[in-house]
């Protein structure tokens, strides 16, 4: 059994070489694995179901084609693709995971997430992410035609990058008292999220017992996953 885990891939119809990467990864590494998860953030903005671009369909036909071959694919909610719904689900074959999901491997148990509720000393991002969860705004957005909810997501990607830009490294990574607490509650000794962007493998003590923090790195510029096999976790 090889589980792959990916994360933060950021697809954008407007950057086709992220896509292609993407594609490559899919007839390569992920053609042999039996499980694919992808952490949040596939894309770098997905308006709902109903996106009729035609350059975020090979995504698609590759994730069906990874699932008619066997291959289970989970599919986590990011701060940016918070939209992915049952359509999304039908056309790919994926199945949506929730904010946490506890899984086994190889009879260990690990905590999967996005990773931005980790980030509580972010008080502005956690106000945001409320209110964008939220079933009346999201009920209110969808109601708007696809070239209006193309236009509010690129207002809100530039608003992110000026904010992102305000603020210090610290803020924006998560909180170790969040994390052990996070841990304690699913009673898990391994959690794998991305959404910083800081890919590293994080060895710390949880009540006397040895832990670890798995975090995966984003796709602007080349992939990055973790394989867990028969072998162990490796971060790639």
């Amino acid at each position: 059994m090889a589980a792959l885990f990916i994360s933060d891939l950021h697809l954008d119809a407007g950057h086709p070489e992220t896509i292609q990467r993407f594609m490559g990864f899919m007839q390569q590494e992920a053609r042999g694995a039996t499980e694919l998860y992808i952490l949040g953030d596939l894309f770098e903005a997905w308006i709902g179901d109903d996106d009729d671009d035609p350059r975020l369909t090979p995504i698609l036909s590759a994730l069906r084609e990874a699932t008619r071959n066997g291959v289970s694919c989970a599919v986590m909610h990011g701060n940016r693709d918070f939209l992915m719904g049952e359509q999304f689900c039908a056309a790919t074959g994926c199945r949506l995971l929730g904010d946490y999901e506890r899984i086994e491997i190889n009879g260990e148990p690990v905590l999967l997430t996005h990773g931005d509720l980790l980030c509580t000393d972010d008080a502005r991002y956690q106000a945001l992410r409320g209110q964008l969860r939220s079933a009346n705004w999201q009920r209110e957005f969808l109601t708007k035609t696809v070239a209006e909810r193309r236009k509010i997501a690129t207002d809100l990607r530039q608003m992110s990058a000026a904010e992102i830009a305000a603020k210090t490294d610290d803020i924006m990574d998560v909180n170790q008292t969040t994390v052990e607490r996070t841990m304690r509650e699913f009673d898990v000794r391994v959690l794998l999220h991305g959404h910083t962007h800081r890919p590293a493998i994080h060895r710390f003590t949880l009540d006397g017992r040895p832990a670890q923090r798995i975090v995966l790195g984003a796709w602007y510029e080349q992939n990055s996953f973790v394989r867990w096999d028969e072998g162990g976790v490796k971060l790639t």
